[in-house]
């Protein structure tokens, strides 16, 4: 295995310089724009080059206890229109369609739905319907897949919080014994690490940064979401599917607030804006360091409590709670972010001048 994620790892590496010759050749490149505040134009490849890697890997070594011809035949078709939507950006519409069209396939094929939600009301398990289950699923798919493209803002964010998930599930399967999914996992990890790598600047500088692409942003949701219904929804299980809401709390909760918000204010809510999480946080005075590390930190600490909560055996219905009040008070926080702080600073501009007088006071 080790040398299976070394040869991930240089995989990767040998994809990002390929693509990324070919990319400034044929244009798939990001330009500064109105939302688009960076400089010069970037290719456009980090997730081609991901789903490349992890393709190689799968194909060349195939998971035992997962259907992973299918799962590689149905991220292709989402790479495949998300690398055009770079390209061509194609309508809205149209993407939801393939992912409307991707998630029956998959349902059908695999028969890998979303039917058991667990005691998440305290009042018994919940078994869904077969047609509630089919529609559900596909909400799961579309919403995931949405989720990690929404969180695509700054530099290492989507990286980062694809780590974070992945690393969490990865470790969720190992537990279970589930040594597979596990080992995809790892595979997954190590292959996004170039991309953050060059992405970052480091080691070789601005020169070289590249961008995910929405190629990048439906592979990791698909792929997330198809590892979290392998977890909860299998006939041996990994974890409850109240735990999956855990790991990718953060994109979920901050794809919900905008979405909410826009309609709230009778828009689309796939209209781009500049309100997500980390937009808030660079427009507080953070740097897009100090952003990245925030969210990361925040991200890596929702996905514990779902870990922990797995490891305790802790009701689903009080993690389900639990989860719901985070996602009241992170809308609530984000919904009057701007009043929040303007009390800070004015309970700032009351209480220090006074702090100091007595620190001074103190010293004479």
């Amino acid at each position: 295995m080790e040398s299976q994620l070394y040869f991930v790892f240089l995989a990767s590496f040998c994809a990002l310089y390929v693509l990324w010759h070919m990319a400034k050749k044929i244009q798939l490149v990001d330009t500064p724009n109105e939302r688009k505040h960076h400089q010069g134009v970037i290719p456009l490849i980090g997730g081609l080059s991901i789903f490349a890697s992890v393709a190689t890997c799968v194909l060349t070594s195939p998971l035992n206890t997962i259907d992973s011809n299918i799962y590689l035949i149905l991220s292709s078709i989402l790479v495949l229109v998300g690398a055009v939507d770079d390209k061509l950006d194609i309508s809205v519409k149209f993407r939801i369609a393939v992912q409307v069209a991707v998630s029956f396939s998959l349902i059908i094929v695999s028969d890998l739905k979303l039917a058991q939600l667990g005691n998440i009301f305290g009042f018994g398990d919940i078994t869904l319907s077969n047609a509630l289950s089919y529609a559900i699923t596909v909400l799961a798919v579309a919403g995931a897949i949405n989720a990690f493209n929404m969180v695509d803002g700054i530099d290492g964010l989507l990286g980062g919080l694809s780590v974070i998930s992945f690393a969490a599930l990865g470790f969720l399967f190992m537990l279970a014994g589930n040594t597979d999914l596990f080992s995809f996992c790892q595979i997954i990890v190590i292959a996004t690490i170039p991309y953050l790598m060059l992405n970052l600047g480091f080691p070789f500088g601005k020169q070289w940064k590249i961008f995910m692409g929405d190629a990048g942003s439906v592979f990791i949701g698909f792929t997330v979401v198809w590892l979290l219904l392998h977890g909860t929804q299998s006939e041996q299980a990994s974890f409850k599917p109240v735990t999956a809401l855990w790991v990718i709390a953060l994109p979920l909760m901050d794809m919900a607030t905008i979405m909410i918000r826009r309609l709230r204010k009778k828009q689309s809510p796939f209209k781009p804006d500049r309100e997500h999480l980390h937009h808030i946080c660079q427009r507080l005075g953070m740097s897009p360091t100090m952003t990245l590390c925030m969210i990361c930190l925040f991200a890596a600490s929702l996905a514990l409590i779902g870990i922990i909560g797995e490891i305790n055996g802790v009701a689903d219905y009080v993690m389900f709670a639990g989860f719901m009040a985070t996602f009241a008070l992170y809308y609530t926080t984000i919904c009057y972010i701007w009043r929040i702080t303007a009390l800070i600073r004015r309970l700032q501009a009351s209480i220090m001048p006074r702090f100091y007088s007595k620190m001074d006071n103190i010293k004479k």
